[in-house]
């Protein structure tokens, strides 16, 4: 237990969390005190959960976001990336069912001279991992050293890897305390849980892919576009090139849902092929990362055709121990579910998708959890398209049956035909952008 007798405090919590519940405006000085206080055990977990609620329900100005924002970077190091010799480029996505863009965009932007260091995080709940899903490939490996990921940023041009502790830790303490405090949608916190990793990490341009609908943490298309502009006004202020599309997570992005199907999804995309909403959404970011970046006349599909982009994921696999050749996990059951009836498919919500893939074993209830990299689900239609009776509409996968029952409770209700001729159509896979 940390002693904290006789050393004098700049500020009290008790009267900062008034404040907040009275809607009153945190100082910045105050701000930074609460940070580094809580960082270091002196404001207590139930002490900050009072102005996470407060936070929550009252929330905050631009100054204090910033405030916060840049209070979480200092908490921590911070890495320069100015050495590389060339620009550098991210992206984050807010996530989603079936999102498993950062795989084909990392080595299609990194063949354009564009450094991507993408540190990427697990899945919780019903949105998949990149680091999970990476797994997939035997010998792949996510924990790097600060020099290896130098090195091979240097050497290859990208890297997916696993975050350090030493990168706004303040964030990470705040993080677990939301997400059991009922919290974790406040704008404010997201924004500024998203962007002092990202701005600590040291990127000169970051692209965000801010979702809406179903499958999205924020459901409701105008509470995300608030957090896309507060995002990408962060980003400016700390003097990162910054943009935002807005896109829509209303049904799983792709055919794949799971961790290996999601690897073996995105390799058909650098093949030249994959589903058309994969293809369309690595295109618009890998355009979006490379402008920012001073590169706005690169012909971004012309690399997913020509093999380059397929040439750079080989080399950035192999550079972390992993066998682009090797064989992908394969689930030991599978359970297709078919049309009832002939119809037009008009319905396919995303998050219950992505909860009946988490009963299969692809995600994880808790952060220690081991995932099922085999489990998950394919499917073989989407809104829009035309079904036979008969026809199947997707398969689940797991390494044991009894996970089927549960799954397929997920997905009463979640899908629907109409009778064929019914009109059907989908809004844009993205609705907006903001810069």
């Amino acid at each position: 237990m940390t002693d904290f007798a006789g050393a004098v405090e700049a500020f009290d919590a008790v009267d900062l969390i008034r404040t907040k519940r009275d809607r009153g405006e945190l100082s910045t000085a105050e701000i930074q005190w609460l940070v580094d206080a809580y960082t270091r055990g002196y404001v207590a977990d139930e002490q900050m959960s009072a102005m996470t609620m407060a936070i929550f329900l009252n929330g905050m100005t631009r100054r204090e976001i910033k405030d916060l924002t840049l209070a979480m970077i200092a908490s921590g190091e911070r890495m320069d990336f100015s050495g590389l010799g060339k620009p550098t480029a991210d992206k984050h996505s807010t996530g989603g069912v079936g999102d498993k863009i950062t795989l084909p965009l990392m080595p299609l932007v990194a063949t354009f001279g564009v450094a991507v260091p993408q540190l990427s995080g697990r899945g919780l709940g019903h949105t998949g991992g990149t680091l999970d899903k990476l797994e997939s490939i035997p010998g792949w490996r996510a924990n790097l050293s600060n020099e290896e990921m130098f090195a091979q940023l240097r050497n290859e041009g990208g890297v997916i890897c696993a975050a350090g502790s030493g990168l706004a830790p303040a964030d990470g303490k705040l993080y677990a305390l939301r997400d059991i405090t009922g919290t974790v949608e406040a704008i404010p916190l997201i924004a500024s849980s998203i962007m002092s990793k990202k701005i600590a990490e040291g990127t000169g341009a970051l692209v965000l892919d801010v979702k809406f609908g179903s499958g999205a943490f924020l459901k409701d298309i105008e509470r995300s576009r608030e957090l896309a502009r507060t995002m990408v006004e962060l980003g400016r202020d700390a003097g990162v090139a910054t943009s935002a599309l807005l896109t829509d997570m209303n049904v799983p992005l792709g055919l794949a849902i799971g961790n290996a199907n999601e690897v073996r999804e995105s390799v058909e995309v650098l093949a030249g092929g994959g589903p058309a909403d994969i293809v369309e959404l690595t295109v618009a970011l890998a355009r979006e990362m490379l402008a920012l970046a001073g590169r706005p006349d690169e012909d971004v599909e012309a690399a997913l055709k020509d093999g380059r982009a397929m040439d750079k994921w080989r080399e950035v696999i192999r550079a972390q121990g992993g066998d682009p050749d090797a064989a992908l996990p394969v689930a030991k059951e599978t359970h297709t579910v078919v049309a009832e009836e002939d119809g037009i498919l008009v319905e396919q919500q995303a998050l219950p998708f992505g909860i009946a893939a988490w009963r299969l074993g692809a995600g994880r209830a808790r952060k220690q959890d081991p995932v099922q990299h085999a489990a998950g689900i394919d499917l073989h239609a989407k809104p829009g398209d035309e079904v036979k009776k008969g026809q199947p509409l997707f398969t689940l996968s797991a390494d044991e049956p009894a996970r089927f029952e549960r799954a397929l409770e997920a997905l009463e209700g979640a899908y629907r035909l109409a009778p064929l001729g019914t009109p059907f159509e989908r809004g844009p896979l993205i609705a907006d952008r903001i810069a």
